[in-house]
């Protein structure tokens, strides 16, 4: 069986709680670097209105998705990992593995630009503004200095953080009471109305500089393997977060347009100095706040590492996986985060990296709110958050919110991270080990078939809607996966196929598989594990079935007419003739030909595959232009079906250059271009190719004489008192040796291969289908 994606155990208790692990770091990191150095700028540029409007905006989004956030924090035992964690446990492993290693690429670069940030303000202050290699010094030694505390572990980052948090609303009390000081009514009447110099920046241009600002309103869900109790931390802590930053930020606009005039706004990044009762409070609080969202970052992007590790998504991680102490301190990862920090410091040019980061964050929002989004609809019984302020369409229209803007604010950058996504989902689809945790797309798949069933549930069934709907019948050990291999030839990806196998009653002490026979129950499950270990293996989609009854025959009567839901219902028995027929070990546990001639009058097509183990050689051996399908032909269903099949083997892979040859029986009523243009017409109405061969048919000689080269043949059987003959009657075991692989077919319902959408109303179909099993078996008897 193919390795899982491991249950991660048992994390151990976090001590953080709601106002240290959630509140501090999120709003530390959302009055950050753009509180203080472009927030003027944004109502200078775009003026009071529009500033207030894209604040607006953008805390919608971050609203729309902390309420998201809260619905699937609240409905399940949250661990750490973050977005990742709660993105993996909804959409999947492969969203989650994918957005889950974009995160901690983006928080880790982050940790560069805040560190780039402090830099900066350093340099000002010591006099070397505009010194690229001092500015990259600085910056290099402050993600050392922060790593360093990181690497101790969260709970001496968070004493440091509230040192941070004391600095930074020093400097926001001196800068508001500069700002009643210097109020100015007039000033901030005439900056509704806008600057006067239309060539400012558009509306999506300003948003872009303002938006990495509310980023950081998921800093605390990066530490949810260290609370407490993140199930009422998460969703308190972020909305306290969001909405006292906000307040801060709407207070922060209307104080800068009363204050200095617009145009200065617009151009002075450093106009918070000009307000503040203690300008050098302004420095302070841009240092304070560079190193908080620096911090922030540097303890997030571990722990998000750390659990994809833990789960083993990606296995060349798993050494990251290993934790320090009693909260389990992701040190290893913090050490990888930290060089990627400083790779990124020495790269110089960050501007288009920037952009990308900043869609990551936006992409994993967009995430947070279609994950919930599928939660809520897939009404699944599992689905009881404790938060109940949520609402499924109000988390689409923040994903939908979310895309939109990434698009309006950089359509490349947008583009990239969305690029980077896909590689990495498809990535992970073909290479991560299977998930041992449950996530929400069984429910979410379950709700739709659900849907389409009773969408289909009053439909009347037309013939141009038959479907190929095996039972492959798979006692027989040696013929299980050829079986099932051409039951996925024949359904042209258009049907299903259930294997199953059908147990009966065995003596005490007999063996089975090589194992001493296990209790009834034990025996079902290990035969049904079996089976769907079978069918893994060999990489088929095929649903399984195994039932235990008293006989074959019995067995076999309860699926014809228990198996399936609603109008899905299996129409087509297929078997090894070998079973049927003789020469398998299993053959005496074969339904009798009775019970299959019972289950033609239930309206159930028969398919018996015949193929010696040097058939099947010389089949695999063919290449696809060489192959070629015989399908013997006289005027029945029997003959429409083995057709049709063949037809529907074109759609396969390996198969689909295949060329089909129809072998038409000359019936001896009409000449022979009379006989091969009433099939020609046919086959022109039933849009399928094919090639045509009139045979004189004397009896089994003849399909041995032109069926030899073919590499499968379709050889129609006919019911004959209750038994399985050949299509003249005569029987078929000593001529199928000379044969390659054989499907022997009788049809046991009406096959149209010409049906219009005009065609058989549905109360003709339905008369139709109401014929007794009698007279369908009269009729395969034909």
């Amino acid at each position: 069986m193919s390795e899982s994606v491991r249950q991660p155990s048992d994390q151990p208790n976090g001590r953080l709680g709601t106002f240290a692990g959630v509140f501090t770091p999120s709003i530390l990191t959302i009055l950050g670097i753009i509180f203080f150095r472009r927030l003027g700028f944004v109502v200078g540029a775009g003026g009071l209105i529009e500033a207030i409007t894209i604040i607006a905006v953008a805390t919608a989004i971050s609203v729309i998705t902390s309420i998201s956030l809260s619905a699937i924090a609240t409905n399940i035992r949250v661990r750490g990992g973050g977005d990742y964690y709660l993105i993996s446990r909804t959409l999947g492993v492969h969203f989650g593995g994918a957005i889950g290693l974009v995160l901690f690429l983006a928080q880790s670069v982050s940790v560069a630009f805040y560190c780039i940030g402090f830099g900066e303000a350093v340099a000002s202050i010591a006099g070397y503004a505009g010194d690229a290699a001092v500015t990259a010094g600085v910056a290099a030694i402050a993600t050392l200095v922060i790593g360093s505390i990181a690497f101790a572990g969260a709970d001496l980052a968070t004493k440091f953080q509230f040192l941070v948090m004391a600095a930074l609303a020093l400097a926001i009390a001196a800068f508001f009471v500069g700002g009643v000081l210097n109020w100015d009514s007039t000033r901030l009447i005439d900056s509704f109305r806008g600057p006067s110099d239309r060539t400012t920046p558009p509306f999506w241009v300003i948003f872009a500089v303002f938006f990495p600002a509310v980023t950081g309103f998921t800093q605390g869900v990066s530490m949810s393997g260290d609370l407490r109790d993140p199930a009422r931390s998460l969703p308190l802590g972020t909305f306290l977060a969001v909405g006292l930053s906000t307040v801060v930020y709407i207070g922060a606009a209307i104080t800068l347009a009363a204050s200095v005039p617009l145009n200065v706004l617009a151009s002075d990044y450093g106009a918070m100095r000009r307000i503040s009762v203690i300008p050098w409070l302004i420095e302070v609080g841009v240092i304070a706040a560079t190193l908080s969202s620096a911090m922030a970052s540097c303890l997030g992007a571990p722990r998000i590492l750390q659990s994809l590790a833990r789960d083993n998504v990606i296995p060349p991680l798993a050494m990251f996986a290993h934790g320090v102490g009693p909260t389990s301190n992701p040190r290893r990862a913090v050490l990888l985060g930290v060089a990627v920090a400083l790779a990124t410091i020495a790269l110089g040019s960050l501007n288009a990296v920037a952009a990308v980061v900043g869609m990551c964050f936006l992409l994993s929002y967009g995430l947070l709110n279609y994950a919930t989004f599928i939660e809520a609809r897939a009404h699944s019984p599992a689905f009881r958050p404790t938060f109940r302020y949520f609402n499924a369409w109000l988390s689409l229209a923040g994903a939908g919110l979310c895309l939109y803007a990434g698009v309006m604010i950089n359509p490349v950058a947008a583009a990239v991270a969305g690029a980077c996504m896909v590689a990495l989902h498809q990535y992970l689809r073909r290479t991560a080990p299977q998930a041992a945790w449950a996530d929400s797309r069984y429910a979410y798949h379950f709700r739709r078939v659900r849907d389409h069933l009773n969408e289909m549930r009053d439909g009347s069934t037309h013939a141009r809607d038959w479907r190929p709907f095996v039972l492959a019948l798979c006692n027989e050990a040696h013929d299980r996966v050829r079986l099932l291999t051409f039951a996925s030839w024949i359904d042209g990806e258009s049907g299903f196929t259930t294997a199953v196998r059908i147990l009966t009653p065995m003596k005490n002490g007999a063996v089975e598989n090589g194992r001493a026979t296990q209790p009834d129950g034990q025996r079902l499950a290990l035969a049904e594990e079996m089976l769907r270990s079978q069918v893994s293996e060999a990489g088929l989609q095929t649903f399984t079935r195994v039932v235990e009854t008293p006989t074959v025959a019995e067995g076999l009567a309860v699926l014809l007419q228990s198996h399936g839901l609603g109008p899905l219902r299996a129409n087509t028995i297929l078997m090894s003739a070998r079973e049927q027929f003789g020469g398998s070990p299993s053959a005496g546990d074969a339904p009798p030909p009775e019970a299959l001639a019972a289950a033609l009058g239930q309206r159930k097509n028969l398919i018996l595959l015949e193929g010696e183990d040097s058939d099947w050689t010389t089949l695999a051996a063919t290449e696809p232009g060489s192959r070629k399908i015989d399908v013997w032909w006289k005027e029945s269903d029997t003959c429409r079906l083995s057709l049709l099949l063949a037809h529907l083997m074109t759609r396969a892979e390996g198969w689909k250059v295949a060329k089909i040859r129809v072998h038409v029986i000359n019936p001896g009523s009409a000449s022979r271009e009379e006989a091969l243009a009433v099939v020609r017409e046919m086959l022109e109405d039933a849009r399928i190719e094919a090639e045509l061969d009139l045979v004189d048919f004397v009896g089994p000689e003849s399909l041995k004489e032109h069926s030899r080269d073919a590499t499968l043949v379709f050889i129609p059987l006919r019911v004959r008192g209750g038994r399985l003959a050949g299509p003249r009657g005569q029987p078929l075991k000593g001529v199928l040796e000379a044969l390659p692989v054989c499907a022997m077919v009788v049809a046991g319902e009406d096959i149209d291969l010409d049906a219009q959408p005009d065609d058989a109303p549905p109360a003709e179909a339905e008369a139709a289908a109401a014929q007794t099993a009698g007279e369908r078996a009269a009729r395969a008897d034909a």
